[in-house]
C-alpha cells in the first residue's frame, strides 16, 4: 500500500512537469502577423471593369523616387575674350619688329657713321635704301637730304647719325597723314536714321585678309566699338566658318551665305543687319582676286556698289604682304583704281628685313599704311605709328 501511494506521487509529478513544458514551449512561439493591408484601388485601376467585384487589394510596394528632370544639353559657347587694348601694341612688339633693322636701320647707321662719306658711300647708302624695299624714288628723295644735312653738319658720331636718320625716316613716312580709321557710327541726319560705318577688306590670295578681319573685329571691340561681320569670301568654303570663329571669340555676329553665293548680297545683308542691330561697324571680308582677273576685280566694284545701297563704304583697306616687297605695289595699284583704296594693312611685317615697303606703299598709293601685322597672335594687329616704327628699326 505504501508502494502504490509512492507511485501515485511519482506519475502526478510527471504530469505536472510534462505541463509545465509544453505551457513553456508555446509561449516561446513569435505570433504570426496578419499581412498589412495595402491602399485600396478600384477596380479599374488594376485591370478590373468597375463594379465587378468591389475593390481589389495591391501589395505594399517601395517608395518610388522619381529622377531629377535631365536639362536639355545648352548649346556650348566659346567664351567671350577680351582683346589687349590697342595703346602700345607697337611698342610692346619692338622684339619682332626690330628683324628689319639689319638692312634698313643698322646698315645705314654704320655707313653714315664713317669718317668720310665719298661719292661711293652715297651709292651705297642709296642701294642700301633700295635693298630694303625702299624704291627708287624714295631712296633717292631720302639720299638727297641727308646729302645736305651732313654737308652742313660735318662728321658725325653714331649717335648723331641715328639722330639725322631718325628724323629723315619719319619725314619721309610722313606723320601728317591721317591714319584713324573711319569705324564710328554715323549719327541719324536730315531725317535719316544712324547707321554703321563700312569697312570693306580687300587684297590678292594669300596675304590673310580673313585672318586679318578677325583681328581687326578684335582691334575695334578692344577699343569699345561694337562689330558686325560680312563673310562674303563666298568661293572658299572655310573662309566664313573661320571668319564666324573670329567673330564669336569677341562676340562679334557673322552674316554669311551659301557656298557659292553672290558675295554683294552678302555685303548687302550685311550692312541691313549691322543697321538694324545697331552696331558702330560691319566689317566685310572678301575673296582673294589676282589684279590681272579682271572679272573678278570688276566684282570687287560690284561688292562695294552694292553694299553702298545701306549707306556709304567709309574704308577700303588693302592687306598687302610686306615680305613681297615690290611686287605688292603692281597689286596695290590695280585695287586702287578698282575701289577706292583708303588704307593700308602691311601683314607678316616681322617675317621681313625690309622695312621701306611702308614708305614705298605709300608713295606709290597716295594712301597711308594704317595697320601693321606683327605676327601669328590674335592681338598682333597693331594701329601704325611712324615714330615708334622708325625707332624699332634704329634700336
Amino acid at each position: 500500500m505504501e508502494f502504490l501511494v509512492i507511485g501515485i506521487i511519482i506519475a502526478a509529478i510527471a504530469v505536472i512537469g510534462a505541463t509545465a513544458l509544453f505551457y513553456r514551449a508555446r509561449g516561446r512561439r513569435r505570433p504570426v502577423a496578419p499581412p498589412a493591408a495595402g491602399p485600396s484601388v478600384t477596380g479599374s485601376a488594376q485591370g478590373v471593369p468597375a463594379g465587378g467585384g468591389g475593390t481589389a487589394v495591391a501589395e505594399r510596394a517601395p517608395p518610388v523616387v522619381e529622377a531629377a528632370p535631365v536639362a536639355a544639353e545648352a548649346e556650348v559657347l566659346p567664351e567671350i575674350e577680351v582683346p589687349e587694348p590697342t595703346a602700345g601694341r607697337l611698342v610692346r612688339l619692338r622684339s619682332r619688329l626690330s628683324r628689319s633693322q639689319g638692312t634698313l636701320g643698322q646698315g645705314l647707321l654704320k655707313l653714315l657713321s664713317r669718317d668720310k662719306l665719298d661719292e661711293a658711300t652715297w651709292e651705297e647708302i642709296e642701294d642700301t635704301l633700295i635693298a630694303a624695299d625702299l624704291g627708287v624714288g624714295p631712296a633717292t628723295e631720302l639720299v638727297g637730304r641727308l646729302r645736305t644735312n651732313t654737308r652742313v653738319q660735318g662728321s658725325r658720331t653714331v649717335d648723331e647719325a641715328r639722330a639725322l636718320l631718325r628724323e629723315e625716316l619719319i619725314a619721309l613716312i610722313d606723320p601728317t597723314l591721317d591714319r584713324s580709321l573711319k569705324v564710328a557710327k554715323h549719327p541719324a541726319a536730315d531725317g535719316a536714321p544712324e547707321r554703321p560705318a563700312v569697312a570693306m577688306v580687300v587684297g590678292v590670295n594669300g596675304t590673310g585678309k580673313t585672318t586679318t578681319t578677325g583681328k581687326l573685329a578684335r582691334v575695334l571691340v578692344a577699343d569699345g566699338y561694337t562689330v558686325v561681320l560680312g563673310a562674303a569670301d563666298t568661293f572658299r568654303a572655310a573662309a566664313a566658318d573661320q571668319l564666324q570663329t573670329w567673330g564669336q571669340r569677341v562676340g562679334a555676329y557673322t552674316v554669311r551665305g551659301a557656298e557659292g553665293a553672290d558675295p554683294a548680297s552678302v555685303a548687302f545683308e550685311a550692312v541691313k543687319e549691322g543697321t538694324g542691330m545697331g552696331v558702330d561697324t560691319v566689317l566685310i571680308d572678301t575673296a582673294g582676286r589676282l589684279h590681272t582677273k579682271t572679272g573678278l576685280m570688276d566684282e570687287l566694284g560690284k561688292v562695294k556698289r552694292v553694299a553702298e545701297k545701306q549707306g556709304t563704304v567709309d574704308e577700303v583697306l588693302l592687306v598687302l604682304d610686306a615680305t613681297t616687297g615690290q611686287n605688292g605695289l603692281v597689286q596695290a595699284r590695280v585695287f586702287a583704281e578698282v575701289v577706292d583704296v583708303t588704307g593700308i594693312v602691311l601683314t607678316k611685317l616681322d617675317g621681313t628685313a625690309k622695312g621701306g615697303i611702308v614708305v614705298a606703299v605709300q608713295k606709290e598709293l597716295g594712301v597711308p599704311v594704317k595697320l601693321v601685322g606683327l605676327g601669328e597672335g590674335p592681338d598682333d594687329l597693331a594701329p601704325f605709328d611712324p615714330e615708334a616704327f622708325v625707332d624699332a628699326l634704329l634700336q
